[in-house]
């Protein structure tokens, strides 16, 4: 059914002259097991080899939408909300191991698992329910990216909402690109964005260790104007639902040698806890430079990233170079934008294979969801105005938080499943676990909802 839609698409490229556009070299059906560890590898060569994937469920933990939660939370109440940044990203660990493990002990993404499971009539509603968590990601992506070519080249927003929809060009200029170069491409895009935030932290100076103290006393910041709000918005922010489907899939880009499926889930569990620690301290900085540069200056009116860096701009936020400041904090967030058009295409594609076991060529997966996001990005910021882009941005991760459990319940479900798992099978104690966590999250997001509705 569905392939009768696509292939006239994909056709018709051909007889423009562009055959290779119908072929998907990176995406991970068609590079799973790529990178190999030999099974007498010594400790570092399969460091080497097994860091990389985490990379790029990471960069969904920086991407615009979590700029706006961590930099409105700073804003507001300083340092106050550290410790729920932190907490939120220490539970989106563990569903993202969960993920993984899954992905590792049955061979296959947690979208075909559910297909193959629960069958199309179940696997139908949530990959819809996917692809819109997918698109309101990035229409976050689409709006940062926008104001980031707004600060950089004085482009009306519109015009830098149009522009991003050119970022499919990168998809095609990665024709026959191994796993490991999109890897290494998305390490370098978090390298910058890491460096961006230091050098703005720098500019900005301000005492970074008693703004961290003030998370010894979340109850405060929670009493706070708007804390619980805020608290919630990072929390629906920071684990997002295709994450975990993209995680369970890009795992099988690794194999062991030697088969040993325990060693390549702790292998697996350290780029984890590298990568999305990494994530959590570059949040943990948003907050932190939000509580240095507007809240220590009484500037408490953060509502997203445009008033953002137009008071870093003006030179209002304190600190020193201020023109500077901005131009690299705008470096940063196109970092953040751009590094989330790779996992974007994937994920999408991992979602569609998996669920409806539909293959279609990467650049037209990219075409589908850029376009699907450029029509609310563009229509909210000619209808709504360029001030309104916060609005947006906080219905897109509001979004997110609504589907978050459809995501998490087969998830947990599969994990305690000892057929499907096997060896990997999670213990009781970590099923309560999640279990409690899913359902404290599902009442939080259903605060975040009821709040923001």
């Amino acid at each position: 059914m569905f392939e009768r839609f696509f292939t006239p698409i994909v056709a018709a490229a051909r007889r423009l002259g562009l055959p290779q556009l119908a072929t998907a070299p990176f995406c991970p059906s068609e590079v799973s097991g790529s990178v190999v560890t030999p099974a007498d590898a010594g400790f570092w060569k399969r460091l080497k080899l097994s860091l990389g994937p985490g990379l790029l469920v990471a960069v969904g933990y920086m991407d615009p939408g979590n700029w706006t939660t961590s930099l409105q939370g700073g804003a507001k109440l300083g340092g106050g909300l550290a410790a729920v940044v932190i907490l939120s990203g220490l539970v989106a660990i563990g569903f993202q191991l969960l993920a993984a493990r899954q992905g590792l002990a049955a061979n296959a993404d947690l979208a075909r698992m559910i297909r193959l499971r629960w069958g199309f009539r179940a696997a139908f509603p949530l990959w819809i329910a996917m692809e819109i968590a997918i698109i309101a990601t990035d229409v976050a992506e689409v709006l940062g990216a926008a104001l980031a070519l707004a600060i950089l080249f004085h482009l009306p927003l519109p015009v830098g909402v149009l522009v991003t929809s050119l970022d499919v060009f990168l998809i095609l200029g990665l024709k026959g690109a191994g796993f490991r170069r999109i890897e290494a491409i998305i390490l370098g895009l978090i390298a910058l964005i890491v460096s961006a935030l230091l050098i703005n932290l720098a500019l900005i100076g301000g005492p970074i260790g008693p703004t961290l103290a003030q998370a010894a006393h979340p109850i405060d910041a929670l009493r706070g104007p708007n804390g619980l709000f805020l608290a919630l918005g990072i929390v629906g922010a920071t684990l997002m639902p295709h994450n975990l489907f993209l995680h369970s899939s890009v795992v099988a880009t690794r194999r062991d040698e030697s088969g040993d499926v325990l060693r390549a889930a702790r292998w697996t569990a350290l780029d984890t806890g590298v990568t999305l620690s990494l994530a959590i301290l570059v949040n943990l900085g948003l907050l932190v430079f939000a509580a240095l540069a507007f809240h220590a200056h009484g500037l408490t009116d953060i509502a997203d990233l445009q008033i953002a860096t137009r008071t870093i701009a003006e030179g209002d936020a304190g600190g020193r170079a201020a023109g500077a400041a901005a131009t690299i904090f705008a470096i940063g967030l196109l970092a953040s934008g751009l590094s989330s058009t790779f996992t974007g295409t994937i994920v999408g594609q991992v979602v569609m294979e998996g669920f409806l076991d539909l293959k279609i060529p990467c650049w037209l997966r990219r075409v589908i969801t850029r376009g699907l996001a450029l029509v609310p990005a563009f229509i909210g910021v000619i209808w709504l105005g360029g001030d309104r882009v916060g609005d947006l941005l906080e219905a897109s991760q509001v979004t997110l938080a609504a589907l978050l459990p459809l995501a998490l319940a087969p998830l947990i479900l599969l994990s305690g499943d000892r057929q499907v798992m096997g060896p990997l099978v999670a213990p009781r104690w970590a099923l309560v676990s999640a279990w409690s966590l899913f359902g404290v999250l599902v009442a939080a997001n259903g605060a975040l909802i009821w709040a923001g509705g």
